[in-house]
C-alpha cells in the first residue's frame, strides 16, 4: 500500500512577509565559474562545501520536466559538477507526462541516471516497484546537514531515503504588471478573493486583459484550485482530499469550484476568454502579462515565473513586475508549496556523486544565481539569490521549518494528479470550459480519483 504522506502549511510564509514593494533585479553576477573542489564558494569559503570523486570518461543522464530558461539554469549546475568531477552529463526533458517517459525508459531497460520526479506520488509509486535506488552514505550526509526534517520526509517511501527535495516552490503568488494597475488607477493589491475579483473588473473595465491563465497545462489549473480549497476549507480538509478519506463530491469542493467560478465564469476577466486561456501554456500566460501591446495585469502562479519574466521578457522584477499573496478566500491566506525532488534510477559512483552535489550548498548557489529557483536548504547563502523578491520568499520558507502543506495533486497517484490529458487536470480544463457544471465537475473528478487511489 502506498504511505500516506504527512503534510504540512507553509505558516511563516504570511501575506504580511510578502506584501513589500519589491526590490529591483540583485547581482547577476554568475558563481558558475567556481572550479574545482578548492575554489571559492559562493559564500565567500576558501574551498567547496562538498567533496566530490573523480568521473573522467563518465557520462550520465539527467531527466526533468524543465525546459527553456528553467532548463538553461539549471544546466549551469551540471556544468559545474562536470568540471569538479570530468564526467559528461546529458540532460534529456520528460514532457509534462514525467511518470510515463520515466516508466517506459525504465521498463526498456535505460532508464536515466538521475531524474527529477515533480510529485511525491511517483517517487512513492517508483520505489514502491523498486525502480528508486536509496541515497548512499555522501548524499545522506548533504540531506541531514542542510535540509530540515519535514524536507527530508517527502523524499522518503517506508522508512527509506530515496530523493533530496533540491528545489523548492511556492505556488500561491501573483505575479502583476505595475503599468497596467497604474493605468487602471488600483493603487492596492488585493487581499481578500472578494476584492481580487473587484480588482480584475476593474483592470479589465479600464482596457487590460486582467488575468493571464495557462488553462493548456493541467496543473496550473491544480494550483488555483488547491490555493482557493486550503483557504475556504482549511487545513484539515485539504489533509482529508489530499489523502481521499473525503470525497470530491464532498461540499467543500464545490463551495471551491464555486469560488473559482467567480473568475473563470466571466470571459471578459481572462485574457482571450475561456477559450484563450485552455490555449494558453504556462510560460505565454507569463509573457502576455509583461510584454506586448495590451498585455494582461495578472498572472497566478509560483516564485519560478521569475525565470520566465527574465527570460522571456524585457520587463524588470521589482519594477515592472511585482507580486503579492494569492487573496485570502477564508479567515487566511493560502500558501501551498511544490518541489522537485531528485532520485537515483541507476546505482553507481557517478549518480550518488550527482545527488550528493545537488544536496549541497554549491549547487543551490549557482542554481540560485540564475533566477527563478527557490532552495529549501537552510544553509545555503541566502545573498545568491538573483533579486530580493526571491531571496525574501526564500527566508520565509525556511524560517517555516517543518510546518507547510505541500502540493495535493502531486500528492496524489500520476494518473489523477500528474499526467497531461487525463485525471484531476482534464477535469478541471473541462471546468474551465464550463463553469457552471460545478456538480459534473465534482462527479467526474471523483470518478478519477477513487480508481487511481484503488491502483496507485
Amino acid at each position: 500500500m502506498r504511505s500516506i504522506l504527512r503534510t504540512r502549511t507553509l505558516t511563516a510564509l504570511s501575506a504580511t512577509a510578502l506584501a513589500l514593494t519589491l526590490a529591483s533585479c540583485g547581482s547577476d553576477d554568475d558563481p558558475g565559474d567556481k572550479g574545482t573542489d578548492t575554489s571559492t564558494g559562493t559564500g565567500g569559503d576558501t574551498s567547496a562545501s562538498v567533496k566530490l570523486p573523480k568521473l573522467d570518461g563518465q557520462t550520465l543522464e539527467v531527466a526533468a520536466v524543465w525546459t527553456g530558461p528553467e532548463q538553461e539554469n539549471f544546466t549551469k549546475v551540471l556544468q559545474e559538477f562536470e568540471k569538479r568531477t570530468g564526467a559528461k552529463v546529458n540532460f534529456v526533458p520528460t514532457g509534462n507526462n514525467t511518470s510515463t517517459f520515466l516508466g517506459t525508459k525504465i521498463q526498456g531497460g535505460k532508464p536515466p541516471d538521475v531524474a527529477f520526479l515533480p510529485q511525491v506520488g511517483v517517487l512513492h509509486q517508483f520505489a514502491e516497484k523498486g525502480w528508486l535506488k536509496p541515497l548512499g552514505a555522501d548524499a545522506q550526509a548533504q540531506l541531514d546537514k542542510n535540509f530540515d526534517a519535514g524536507w527530508k520526509e517527502l523524499g522518503a517511501f517506508e522508512g527509506k531515503q530515496y530523493g533530496i527535495y533540491v528545489k523548492a516552490a511556492n505556488k500561491s503568488l501573483v505575479w502583476y504588471n505595475t503599468a497596467a494597475f497604474e493605468a487602471a488607477g488600483v493603487t492596492d493589491t488585493p487581499t481578500t478573493w472578494k476584492d481580487f475579483v473587484a480588482t480584475a473588473q476593474t483592470l479589465s473595465d479600464a482596457g487590460s486583459p486582467a488575468v493571464s491563465v495557462g488553462g493548456a497545462d493541467g496543473w496550473t489549473l491544480t494550483d488555483w484550485f488547491e490555493n482557493v480549497y486550503l483557504s475556504q476549507a482549511g487545513p484539515e480538509k485539504y489533509d482529508q482530499l489530499a489523502q481521499h478519506k473525503i470525497k470530491w463530491t464532498d461540499p467543500s469542493v464545490k463551495d471551491a469550484l464555486t469560488t473559482l467560478a467567480e473568475l473563470w465564469g466571466k470571459d471578459d476577466l481572462l485574457a482571450g476568454g475561456r477559450s484563450g486561456a485552455l490555449a494558453t501554456e504556462f510560460p505565454k500566460s507569463v509573457i502576455q502579462t509583461f510584454s506586448g501591446d495590451t498585455p494582461a495585469a495578472m498572472v497566478f502562479e509560483g516564485d519560478f515565473v521569475a525565470a520566465n519574466i527574465n527570460a522571456d521578457t524585457k520587463a524588470k522584477i521589482g519594477t515592472d513586475a511585482k507580486v503579492f499573496p494569492f487573496p485570502a478566500v477564508g479567515a487566511k491566506a493560502p500558501v501551498v508549496s511544490g518541489g522537485d525532488v531528485a532520485v537515483a534510477l541507476k546505482g553507481g559512483a557517478g549518480a550518488q556523486a550527482l545527488l550528493t552535489f545537488l544536496g549541497s550548498t554549491d549547487a543551490a548557489e549557482i542554481w540560485a544565481a540564475q533566477g527563478g529557483f527557490l532552495s529549501p536548504s537552510k544553509t545555503m547563502d541566502q545573498s545568491a539569490y538573483k533579486d530580493d523578491v526571491t531571496r525574501d520568499i526564500a527566508k520565509a520558507l525556511i524560517a517555516a521549518g517543518d510546518d507547510f502543506r505541500f502540493d495535493m495533486s502531486d500528492q496524489a497517484p500520476a494518473a489523477f494528479g500528474g499526467t497531461q490529458g487525463v485525471g484531476e487536470w482534464k477535469d478541471l480544463q473541462d471546468f474551465l470550459k464550463n463553469p457552471k457544471d460545478v456538480a459534473g465537475t465534482q462527479r467526474q473528478l471523483e470518478a478519477d480519483a477513487a480508481k487511481a487511489y484503488k491502483n496507485g
